[in-house]
């Protein structure tokens, strides 16, 4: 065999191990993603009822009900579009609040309310740790 031929069986053999290890990723990975929705997304359209995914929007204000054991909640999330009925049992962030953004990773039931095992809670592009949002100012100097 030439070594013009060599070396073109060896590319053809390179662009198929990297091509088949794509493969192999992209096959791990589809198992292990998780779909966000918002409220709006699955408003009239079948939910993906047993499968992992995001919810993300806005808690609803007035609609954090605290259960008696004190680590059961169910709270409502909304994007201005749609609504959905949300249940988590377990420790809420420290920034989860009402009218707050929040992500709930866990599964849709069928009557399409939403059961979360782990909740996100997002701030805004002005929030201010606890330590620095009572008396105390942060300056800064910038010298020449």
């Amino acid at each position: 065999m030439k070594p013009k031929h060599q070396r073109l069986v060896l590319g053809l053999l390179a662009i198929a191990a990297v091509l088949g290890a794509s493969g192999l990723a992209l096959s791990a990975l589809e198992d292990q993603a998780s779909f966000f929705y918002a409220p709006g997304d699955v408003a009239g359209k079948p939910t993906p009822i047993g499968k992992h995914v995001r919810l993300g929007g806005m808690v609803q204000k007035g609609s954090i009900q605290r259960k008696a054991d004190g680590v059961s909640i169910r709270f409502v999330v909304g994007d201005g579009v749609a609504t959905v009925p949300v249940a988590f049992r377990g420790v809420t962030p420290d920034l989860f609040k009402e009218e707050s953004g929040v992500v709930a990773e866990g599964q849709f039931q069928p009557d399409g309310s939403f059961v979360a095992d782990n909740l996100l809670a997002k701030h805004d592009e002005r929030y201010m740790p606890p330590q620095l949002s009572g008396n105390q100012h942060v300056s800064k100097s910038i010298e020449p």
